[in-house]
């Protein structure tokens, strides 16, 4: 007895792919252009004070953000918030677009060997935009949970000169750390502590499509070569992203069950 002919994917829709690709394109365009402008329409702040505002709040040695910090903290906030909202929103068109791609290179038939090129070149370019795209949600999440250990990187080495020496000594010589730098402290592990749940989340997302990608694989007829040549491609790199995604997710959760060392690394310009 014959087996029942398989059901074909359905076709890609041309236009239905043009739309997503332009959407794709303006969201590019949005997330370069767009955080800076919202962020400030919605703190009133900027970094420009980032400088005064900081030394202010360090000569004060208050643990509190004093209210010109607390507002470029804010706006750093709300742009990280605005950037990673639109990184998800690009994720979820390239999601589509790489679907919609993924069908018309499985449709059953022959494809002339240049369509089936620029299907498979177009399908991976998708994917490694999309992977980027995911990186940057994740990023983005790590720097809206901790808006004031990101902001960081930003100050220059002279203004972390004193908060580095008092940390190396609260940690060397058994100094106490005043309640700024402990706030500092308390930051730099929240930051470190979102990107560990973040990265295992993400882990445990990618393994599990793993799972399912293999077992597809194992479903599909030996002779329809393409299809599994597809699967077993999409599995390996999903498996891939899945152990990076592990590193990170134990390398961020080893700073931050200890994150004054790996702060006082950072201002000594090791992180």
């Amino acid at each position: 007895m014959t087996s029942p002919p398989r059901p074909s994917p359905p076709a890609v829709s041309g236009r239905a792919a043009a739309v997503l690709a332009a959407v794709v394109a303006a969201l590019v365009v949005a997330f370069v252009i767009a955080p800076g402008p919202l962020a400030a329409a919605g703190s009133g702040g900027d970094l420009d004070t980032l400088r005064g505002s900081f030394a202010e709040y360090w000569a004060a040695g208050e643990g509190e953000l004093s209210p010109a910090l607390r507002r470029t903290v804010e706006y750093w906030f709300d742009y990280h918030l605005a950037k990673g909202a639109i990184a998800a929103a690009l994720l979820v068109v390239l999601a589509m677009l790489g679907v919609r791609l993924g069908r018309a290179y499985l449709r059953p038939g022959t494809l002339p060997a240049g369509r089936r090129g620029v299907l498979a070149g177009s399908g991976a370019f998708v994917a490694l935009l999309a992977l980027f795209a995911l990186v940057v949600v994740m990023a983005n999440i790590q720097g809206a949970a901790a808006p004031f250990a990101s902001l960081l990187p930003m100050l220059p080495g002279g203004l972390l000169a004193q908060p580095r020496q008092q940390l190396a000594g609260a940690l060397h010589a058994g100094g106490e750390a005043s309640p700024a730098l402990q706030a500092m402290i308390d930051d730099f592990g929240r930051y470190h502590v979102t990107m560990a749940v973040v990265a295992s989340l993400v882990t445990a997302a990618f393994a599990v499509l793993t799972v399912v990608l293999w077992r597809r694989y194992q479903r599909t007829p030996r002779d329809d070569r393409r299809a599994r040549r597809v699967w077993v491609t999409l599995g390996a790199a999903t498996a891939l992203v899945s152990l990076a995604m592990l590193t990170v997710a134990v390398a961020n959760t080893t700073v931050a069950a200890d994150p004054a060392p790996a702060l006082l690394a950072f201002f000594e310009g090791g992180w």
